[in-house]
């Protein structure tokens, strides 16, 4: 046994409230499970609500406390916790690679993410506090306050749970807030491992309770956290938009994606091929931005096909611990929800190019083949729900505008990507795509300093950037008299010479 997977199992049972593990009286345990060899690895309590009650009240008591301190007090603290994450460089990439199957590179670099990420939110967060404006009434001062919500109830997804946590953690805590977060039940245990480096903060700033849905539920309806931020799927991002409505709680809400890839003519193909595979393959598919539809204009269609075949025959397959580009998906549920998606996909005319099933060599473990498929039609389901999974269907167009047209006529519209070298083209693809983000020959690539979330069914709001910082904050608009003057022009009693003339 490893010291990192020793680690893993001491963990078992608890979860890190008031900035210490502490073992929960939880009498449900969940099971983690490596998804490349299916041994139980640790288990995770369902947190009894009284133990979620003691943890948001402790959260309430921090946040006042890391408020009322300055902003470059609360920078410091923030850069503390980046060290820290980067010095458990090692140590979190193994355990994320154990427990959810991505190869240990593509772990290693979520860490890596994790720490830029959070020090460009230490900073962007002292970066602006206000505004003044012109005065409406002359020798006042008229300025707005930006203020932390108190509270935020963060609902996790297992695909990236270290990233996504930085993003939108990182964020709530630049803006003054206190976080109280529910891992994925696939990935907690890195997600307790992670917490370690937040013991910068005050106590009880940050902390984590484990558990399933009812965790999460709990979280979002309590009177004493004050905005959420949830990812995961439609079905569930609705149930939790309309409850935080009910409550009148800001919410943060990124759902499923189901990006589109345009192939145009003049695209070079052997790069292009490469960046499809990539934007199709990377975390086996299990990406909200991974490219699911790919339109590819018939005068290079068969060659490009021809070309990601190739490209897909080099992907090596199977446990993220040893040399491989793509590990298994998450969990069995995972699996047999994505090859039933393929099963229907075959049903309506799909044909694999290549892969198409569950590799040969491989007795355990949630592995599948990464697939292309032709011979699609635009109205197969696959091309109107995510498919979470490493498989590139391709659909062929006869021009940009039938190629956009498709693209667009989805209900999600998180990112949209065209591979061409027209610069004409690629500016007004990214007028025209439906999307919240657009990359033009740049798949996949996220930017701190700028905005990531959708538009239709893909989401509410946005994380990174300005825009993030002000999803966990409140704007106070204030008007001060300095001279504590009467404001005749308007107080009462009313001048006769403005009363209604017919009296």
């Amino acid at each position: 046994m490893t010291d990192v997977l020793a680690r893993m199992k001491k963990l078992s049972g608890h979860n890190y409230v008031d900035s210490a593990f502490q073992a929960s009286k939880a009498t449900t345990q969940i099971p983690v499970i490596d998804p490349a060899t299916e041994q139980v690895i640790a288990e995770i309590p369902e947190t009894p609500a009284a133990e979620l009650d003691d943890a948001i009240a402790v959260a309430n008591a921090a946040q006042k406390k890391w408020w009322a301190g300055s902003g470059v007090d609360r920078a410091h603290a923030m850069h503390e916790v980046a060290d820290a994450i980067h010095k458990m460089r090692p140590i979190l990439a193994e355990s994320l690679t154990r427990e959810m199957g991505k190869p240990y590179k593509e772990s290693l670099d979520e860490v890596d993410w994790c720490v830029h990420s959070l020090r460009y939110s230490a900073e962007i967060g002292r970066n602006d506090m206000g505004r003044v404006m012109g005065p409406a009434t002359a020798g006042q001062f008229h300025y707005t306050l930006k203020q932390p919500l108190g509270v935020a109830a963060m609902i996790m997804p297992f695909n990236y749970p270290m990233v996504l946590l930085a993003w939108e953690a990182g964020a709530a805590l630049a803006a003054g807030n206190a976080v109280v977060v529910k891992p994925s039940e696939y990935t907690s245990i890195t997600t307790l491992l992670f917490s370690e480096a937040f013991s910068a903060l005050p106590k009880g700033l940050f902390q984590i309770v484990c558990g399933g849905a009812n965790v999460g539920k709990h979280l979002i309806e309590h009177d004493h956290t004050h905005v959420v931020a949830f990812t995961g799927s439609v079905p569930v991002g609705k149930i939790v938009s309309r409850t935080c409505g009910e409550l009148m709680k800001p919410c943060l809400i990124e759902t499923s994606g189901n990006d589109p890839f345009l192939v145009m003519p003049s695209a070079p193909l052997d790069l292009t091929a490469r960046a499809a595979a990539f934007s199709a393959y990377m975390n086996c598919g299990q990406i909200c931005v991974s490219a699911e539809r790919f339109y590819v204009h018939e005068a290079i269609h068969d060659a490009f096909v021809e070309k990601l075949v190739e490209e897909t025959k080099k992907i090596r397959l199977g446990n993220g611990l040893d040399k491989v580009d793509m590990g298994p998906m998450v969990s069995m549920k995972e699996r047999d929800r994505y090859e039933a998606l393929m099963k229907n996909a075959y049903a309506q005319g799909a044909k694999p190019a290549i892969g198409g099933g569950r590799p040969s060599d491989f007795n355990r473990g949630w592995f599948v083949e990464p697939t292309v498929l032709v011979d699609c039609t635009p109205d197969m389901s696959l091309f109107h729900n995510e498919s979470f999974g490493p498989v590139a269907p391709i659909c062929r167009v006869s021009s940009y505008e039938e190629g956009m047209a498709l693209a667009n006529a989805s209900k999600y519209g998180l990112g949209a990507n065209i591979y061409t070298t027209d610069l004409k083209e690629g500016i007004r693809a990214a007028e025209d795509f439906e999307a919240g983000m657009v990359w033009v020959n740049a798949p996949l690539l996220d930017n701190d300093a700028g905005p990531f979330g959708g538009t239709k069914m893909s989401g509410v709001g946005r994380q990174l950037g300005p825009e993030g910082i002000e999803t966990f904050r409140k704007t106070k608009m204030v008007m001060i008299d300095p001279s504590c003057e009467a404001q005749d022009f308007w107080w009462f009693p009313y001048a006769d010479a403005e009363s209604y003339p017919g009296k």
